[in-house]
């Protein structure tokens, strides 16, 4: 929506994963590195670890998108509560088989036979499961298991497990010490500093074609990183209110002022219609004068987001008028009726 209206050529701050907008912060340049370095290893387990909102996928999606190219087999696994029998048919269909037998036996020679023909192509497998915490213990240990494909020249498969912190918490226990002597590198990604948080904010803007359109004053940086902690998902959520906060009162510079517009704004949804709202009944006898003036000042808050939602509906009909008449048919081709779309030919 304030895309038009700062000249914007897409939306900078997008919560889906997107390789294009992936920022190489100092974290994420290392995480990148012990991936890359385990693929010219050829063998063992990486495991990346994150918080919420890191970045982990984003860093996934990037990887994919550097081995474009290269002599590798790559697929994904996003894991959801799978256990051991799911997880290997699951994998199976990451990797694009399909017609799978029920049998597990025969879908583990499926998988085995799919690798060899892989690495007689010159080609190496290459699986990446996402969100590995959520695996049973005994889903992990068939992950482990499935590392035991051997070819003439090695592993057959490698495995890169990427998921929340508590995934080191499963990793160091005692059930887990096979896996463990095959991981040949573990990191764990933390949120961005400060001076990353601005860089990553910039970059994503340039991305789209800003051109310092809003400006950003420079009070209104430590706020927004004390805000959001340095995790890109917060620093993303953040800014697009932010950056939909100044179409709607038509700012063409943002500063502290208006983050911690932001930031009570985001603080009072979260925190509406909590426990140990009063009760109407139950005010009544409780109003002074420092009620009233909260309540007046509320009033005022009040009326300037309608004012905002008021110019936000004014932005949408022009856009949706502008829309119509665009595509209005002229009279002299409404005369000749609708048209047909031509039929496609049967195979």
């Amino acid at each position: 929506m304030y895309e038009n209206f700062y000249a914007l050529q897409g939306k900078p701050f997008s919560l889906s994963p997107d390789p294009r907008f992936f920022y190489a912060s100092k974290g994420h340049s290392r995480a990148m590195a012990y991936l890359e370095y385990g693929i010219h290893q050829e063998e063992g387990f990486i495991v990346i670890t994150g918080d919420v909102g890191a970045g982990k996928t984003t860093l996934v999606r990037n990887l994919f998108q550097s081995v474009s190219g290269k002599p590798l087999v790559a697929a994904q696994l996003v894991s959801t509560q799978l256990d051991a029998d799911d997880l290997l048919l699951s994998v199976c269909l990451a990797f694009g088989l399909q017609d799978l037998p029920s049998d597990k036996a025969e879908q583990l020679a499926r998988l085995e036979r799919f690798l060899l023909q892989t690495r007689a192509s010159q080609q190496r497998a290459l699986l990446v499961v996402d969100e590995v915490q959520n695996l049973s213990p005994k889903a992990v240990e068939e992950l482990r298991m499935l590392s035991n494909f051997q070819g003439e020249d090695g592993p057959l498969l490698q495995s890169f497990l990427v998921g929340q912190p508590e995934f080191r918490r499963i990793l160091r226990s005692d059930s887990m010490l096979q896996l463990r002597q095959r991981v040949i590198a573990n990191y764990h990604l933390g949120p961005m500093d400060e001076p990353d948080t601005r860089a990553y904010i910039e970059y994503r803007l340039a991305c789209v074609g800003w051109r310092q359109d809003p400006r950003f004053a420079e009070g209104i940086w430590p706020m927004i990183y004390q805000y959001t902690g340095g995790i890109p998902r917060r620093v993303n959520t953040f800014c697009d209110r932010l950056m939909l906060m100044g179409f709607l009162e038509e700012r063409h510079e943002l500063g502290p002022e208006q983050a911690q517009t932001v930031i009570d704004e985001m603080e009072h949804d979260l925190g509406a219609g909590g426990e140990g709202a009063p009760l109407p009944a139950e005010i009544d006898a409780r109003v002074d004068r420092e009620a009233l003036t909260q309540i007046g000042s509320d009033i005022q808050e009040l009326d300037k987001r309608l004012v905002r939602m008021e110019r936000m509906l004014l932005f949408t009909y022009r856009q949706t008028k502008q829309i119509l008449e665009s595509v209005q048919v002229p009279e002299a081709e409404a005369e000749l009726g609708p048209i047909e779309e031509p039929r496609r030919a049967q195979n």
